[in-house]
């Protein structure tokens, strides 16, 4: 059985996507079968994968209505499609943007995304789910399929308030939807560790939140490799393989999979 993550932050450009794509990539060099979902309508992760979202005939948003709606359900494997990665990919495009209506009328609508996976979850080892910059019935529905949920953080003091909002609404999602949610960890992103302001958020994340929610001891510093890397259809590992945002990732597959690391930052 796989593991499910949710990539999940309120606040969006704090590196949901990238960590989505290089992490999975990670993974697959480790031998890990990977499955990624495209979960935000903007489609920024079937783009950075070289995906025209325009073009595509059948997308996340079919499955999950499918499940909610009176037709034939359509499984997932008929959306479902190859990268140049190596891991395959749930697409979207802005079509899943008509999902808000769509899930929010449902009763069980919150499930969608979670009944949609089980046939499938056997085939893959890890599936990460990129959720949309809010706490909407979409990033709803990811931590309900979820079993964890890993929090990307600028190391940046505005992105650090939200975080607080973003933790409330996990509390109510394990509460009321899946008590088996847990927290991975807050993962550290676009760290400018030259800075004096980004290693006071560092320092202060990791006291804040010490003994309350894990944190990841990698830590994604800035690199511009990270934004050259979606022109070209390809994870950062594959674009600059030598790159220290590549070896970031790299450290965190290892992290999940809890194999000994080399802190950094």
């Amino acid at each position: 059985m796989s593991t499910t993550y949710a990539i999940a932050n309120q606040k969006g450009g704090v590196g949901k996507t990238t960590t989505a794509i290089n992490l999975g990539a990670a993974l697959t060099e480790l031998k890990q079968r990977v499955l990624l979902i495209d979960l935000d309508p903007q489609a920024s992760m079937t783009l950075a994968l070289g995906i025209n979202p325009d073009t595509l005939e059948l997308t996340v948003y079919n499955a999950l209505a499918s499940v909610v709606s009176d037709e034939e359900v359509l499984g997932l494997e008929k959306v479902m499609m190859p990268t140049k990665t190596g891991m395959s990919l749930i697409p979207a495009n802005i079509e899943l943007s008509q999902a808000d209506l769509d899930l929010v009328r449902e009763p069980l609508g919150v499930y969608a995304l979670r009944d949609t996976l089980l046939p499938i979850r056997n085939q893959f080892d890890f599936i990460l789910v990129d959720c949309p910059p809010s706490l909407g019935i979409l990033t709803t529905n990811a931590l309900a399929a979820a079993d964890k949920v890993i929090i990307p953080l600028q190391a940046d003091y505005l992105a650090l308030k939200g975080v607080y909002l973003l933790l409330r609404s996990i509390a109510k999602i394990q509460r009321r939807v899946n008590r088996n949610l847990r927290i991975a960890g807050i993962l550290l992103t676009m760290a400018d560790t030259r800075t004096t302001h980004a290693r006071d958020i560092i320092a202060n994340t990791r006291q804040v939140f010490q003994g309350r929610v894990p944190i990841f001891e990698t830590i994604v510093k800035l690199s511009v490799r990270l934004k050259e890397a979606p022109l070209t259809g390809r994870s950062v590992l594959e674009y600059d393989s030598q790159s220290p945002a590549a070896a970031a990732y790299r450290a965190l597959a290892l992290e999940l999979l809890g194999r000994e690391v080399k802190p950094n930052g």
